[in-house]
């Protein structure tokens, strides 16, 4: 499965995402097509139907479920029928608010982060339906929650949240998402809202360091102070009040 990136006028995109089969393709005459806004200025400007596609806008009751300077983005979206958007998770809360078409949407717990061999903020396993267990054997240990929205339907997905998304019929949606944290708590150049915390990074970047200095180690001592490393952020980070 591949992503490429190409520029069509809008109609013509429209028509070929509507499409099952295509007399007109770039690939294949089964190839899935996707839109997802970005802002005029794609490294600089959030997404925001009201400024991109303000006519579609007035179409779209956003609930009132957070206060207008919290709001970080609204992103619009296009999917062909069968499309499927990889296992993630984003760092801020949103809704996604079917507005035509069906989707398909299956959600695990930040708790079982474990087992779905994470590379970033994205899961390894792309086939949730029909997982390698051979690859990736600890996947049958996580959680599935699994809904279905039509048009109309809201989903409220809280952040960190890992979700799959299949398009099971060609479909318009729009996900809305917003600053629950507080402001300085986000990376200020974070145009997309997929980037982890400030402290989170730091966190990470720390833990990266620590581990490279374990190196110096052999490898027995290496293994064991791993170890007491692992107990000591268990003892000092973890909750232990999940359902």
């Amino acid at each position: 499965k591949y992503l490429y990136f190409r520029t069509l006028p809008f109609d013509v995109f429209v028509r070929r995402a509507a499409e099952v089969t295509h007399k007109e393709y770039f690939l294949s005459e089964d190839e899935k097509y996707y839109l997802r806004s970005v802002g005029e200025d794609v490294r600089k400007d959030i997404a925001d139907i009201r400024k991109q596609f303000p006519t579609l806008a007035e179409d779209v009751q956003i609930p009132e479920y957070f206060e207008k300077e919290q709001f970080f983005s609204s992103v619009f979206r296009i999917s062909s029928a069968g499309l499927q958007l990889w296992t993630h998770y984003d760092v801020m809360d949103n809704f996604l608010i079917q507005v035509t078409g069906k989707k398909r949407v299956a959600l695990y717990s930040p708790r079982d982060a474990p087992y779905l061999y994470l590379s970033g903020t994205k899961s390894e396993v792309l086939d949730v339906d029909n997982p390698d267990l051979e690859k990736y054997p600890l996947f049958v240990k996580a959680k599935r929650y699994q809904c279905f929205l039509e048009a109309g339907d809201v989903l409220f997905i809280p952040a960190l949240w890992f979700h799959n998304v299949i398009s099971e019929e060609f479909g318009v949606a729009l996900n809305v998402f917003w600053k629950h944290l507080p402001a300085d708590c986000y990376d200020k150049n974070d145009t997309y809202g997929n980037k982890d915390p400030t402290a989170a990074s730091r966190a990470i970047q720390i833990l990266d360091r620590a581990l490279k200095t374990l190196e110096e180690l052999p490898e027995e001592y290496r293994d064991f102070y791993a170890r007491r490393m692992v107990l000591r952020i268990q003892e000092k980070a973890y909750r232990n009040d999940y359902g």
